[in-house]
């Protein structure tokens, strides 16, 4: 892909082509480094995805760093708080409109579902809906960049979560889209909102999606050997994981509990 940059430390300033990503300072075990907030288009007019949490800091960085290109649109991957909560902030100082397939997170007259197609300064972003780590989640796909942003549904380092707003069954059938568009369209990145570059898409998702029939059977032979609640599986199939990551990671076994329930 022309003009890929990963930077060696931090996601901070990867960029493609036409893209380029503005670090939030929110890390945690959660978010990673922090949340990627990635500035998409040309010289003239630009989106931006995924704003971030509400850090006054972070949205003037953004703001200052646009220089005089304009903002035509704010898009969300998702809802959740942590790419979203800066929104409303950063329309007022952009004065730009929100788009978010939920409509609690728009401001202004137009949504953003699957099929839809963005343009900012003759760069063209193809919307995949998603639906998994959360009900909401979006993917947009670059044709000039052959990059897909992903949001949560995957991240660029480790997996994610089945959010409580999400399902196991959607996410599998998700990532098996994305496995396929990648493959189709000959993807070169994925763009995640947390963690750096994907530079193998295809690696990426193979090893998504075996790591979650893994841990179906995991949890598949923990109920076997006898644990019943979500925390006793925890104990068992996430015994090398930090602790810190145990509420989570309870969030991901009753998603996976209930798909089970539904076979």
């Amino acid at each position: 892909m022309s003009g890929l940059h990963i930077p060696l430390d931090t996601p901070d300033g990867s960029r493609t082509e036409h893209t380029e990503n503005l670090l939030a300072p929110n890390p945690s075990p959660m978010t990673l480094d922090g949340t990627n907030t990635w500035v998409i288009g040309g010289p003239d007019e630009v989106v931006v995805v995924d704003p971030g949490p509400d850090d006054e800091a972070h949205l003037r960085r953004v703001r200052e760093h646009l220089g005089e290109r304009r903002v035509g649109e704010i898009l969300l991957t998702h809802g959740h708080p942590d790419h979203s909560g800066g929104a409303k902030r950063f329309a007022a100082l952009v004065d730009a409109p929100v788009r978010a397939l939920d409509p609690r997170h728009r401001l202004g007259d137009e949504g953003l579902a699957d099929g839809d197609v963005v343009t900012a300064g003759g760069v063209e972003i193809h919307v995949y809906g998603t639906p998994g780590h959360s009900f909401d989640s979006l993917c947009f796909w670059l044709p000039s960049d052959r990059a897909m942003l992903t949001g949560d549904t995957v991240l660029g380092r480790g997996t994610t979560i089945i959010a409580d707003d999400g399902g196991l069954a959607d996410y599998l059938r998700s990532l098996d889209r994305l496995r396929a568009v990648a493959e189709s369209l000959e993807a070169r990145a994925l763009l995640p909102g947390h963690g750096p570059v994907l530079p193998d898409p295809i690696g990426a998702l193979d090893g998504y999606i075996a790591h979650r029939r893994q841990r179906l059977d995991q949890i598949r032979a923990a109920l076997a050997q006898g644990a019943r609640t979500p925390r006793e599986i925890v104990r068992v199939v996430y015994a090398d994981v930090d602790e810190a990551l145990w509420p989570a990671a309870e969030m991901s076994v009753r998603a996976q509990l209930d798909y089970l329930e539904r076979l």
